[in-house]
């Protein structure tokens, strides 16, 4: 094995990465952030969270998107067609 691959090796690492994208704005209704769609306390306790758990969040979060895609109305809902 070549230096460059037993150094590969040492920093490869087997954990479930965060989802975070540095869009972090909590949605006010929802309660959940904006970017990557993970309630604060999942966010806080993510480095203390086990592989496991951090799996389960990873296969929800994209069901959580569609909550704050919904509009609540605005100038296109005022507009008459």
């Amino acid at each position: 094995m070549s230096d460059s691959a037993s150094n590969d090796q040492v920093w490869t690492r087997n954990e479930v990465q965060s989802p975070c994208i540095q869009i972090c704005v909590v949605h006010p209704a929802e309660r959940i952030c904006t970017g990557c769609f993970r309630t604060i306390d999942e966010i806080t306790q993510w480095s203390k969270m086990s592989a496991e758990d951090r799996s389960r969040i990873m296969d929800e979060l994209p069901t959580r998107a569609p909550r704050l895609a919904k509009r609540r109305g605005g100038r296109a809902a005022r507009q008459i067609g």
